[in-house]
């Protein structure tokens, strides 16, 4: 442990965490890794169920629907309802209802077209341009494409804006590099539904029918999950698993409310366990 962290303990959990009655909870890196359940994350989502705190797992993830992941989650172990995801796509139906159901260009996987459905989709003219990690379907001919209809007046909305994430090999390389992009070549600002948009934060509050300051989330992301967070007016607790680096962290400027060495210690938060 270092300086930054010092870990929530019974009878020493930080006062800027009094008063939390709900939890939006990160998922890759935090209760898992790749295909692996990380120690104490079964112990974590029985605790929370059993002491009535309401919560949301909270993702960036833009390659399953909310069922398929539901069904992923299952089979490592964690018994999870897809209405208890929060997703960037789920955030992102919303957003584009309130656009008036454009034209949209779908640059997403093939897992989560239908989430999209009820939208006309139009590859040429489209009025919304969506993003979402597409693998190496990435390349210099699409990205030009999407840059002139752009500059042609399509809106761009992206499902996150990530870095990267932790893989069982290293760290990959997220969407947020074609979308920052794009941005840069137009001159243009997109529109982030994912973490860390304090529109998504506002609709998984919504969620919790809870204020958020009485909501905190739980993430490795010291900018998107525990920044963002903050900036919408939740506590930000840093969970130091999966993509959590303590250069990371130094280098960010951002506090965290609360330090957790992993999901295993979430009960301290609350002034429960070892």
């Amino acid at each position: 442990m270092t300086a930054l962290q010092p870990k929530a303990r019974k009878g020493d959990c930080p006062i800027a965490l009094a008063g939390i009655t709900g939890l939006l909870l990160d998922l890759d890196g935090v209760f898992f890794v790749g295909r692996e359940l990380l120690p104490g994350a079964v112990a974590a989502l029985q605790y929370l169920r059993t002491g009535g705190i309401p919560f949301r797992f909270t993702t960036n993830t833009t390659t399953s629907s909310r069922t398929s992941l539901a069904e992923k989650i299952g089979a490592l172990g964690l018994e999870i309802a897809p209405e208890e995801i929060v997703s960037a796509p789920f955030a992102a139906v919303l957003h584009l209802r309130q656009l008036g159901k454009p034209r949209c260009r779908l640059v997403v996987s093939d897992a989560i077209r239908e989430t999209f459905a009820e939208f006309p989709e139009s590859s040429d003219r489209p009025e919304a341009i969506v993003i979402g990690d597409i693998g190496s379907r990435w390349n210099y001919d699409l990205l030009n494409e999407l840059f002139r209809q752009i500059m042609d007046g399509a809106a761009l909305v992206a499902l996150h804006k990530g870095r990267y994430w932790q893989e069982p090999e290293g760290l990959r390389l997220d969407i947020g590099v074609f979308v920052a992009g794009l941005e840069y070549v137009t001159g243009k600002t997109a529109t982030v539904i994912g973490k860390p948009s304090a529109e998504f934060y506002r609709l998984a509050v919504g969620t919790l029918a809870r204020p958020p300051q009485e909501v905190a989330m739980l993430g490795d992301d010291i900018l998107s999950d525990v920044g963002g967070a903050q900036r919408a007016g939740l506590k930000g607790v840093l969970v130091t698993t999966g993509k959590y680096r303590p250069e990371t962290t130094t280098a960010s400027g951002v506090t965290p409310d609360a330090v957790l060495e992993s999901i295993a210690h979430l009960p301290e938060l609350f002034g429960t366990g070892t």
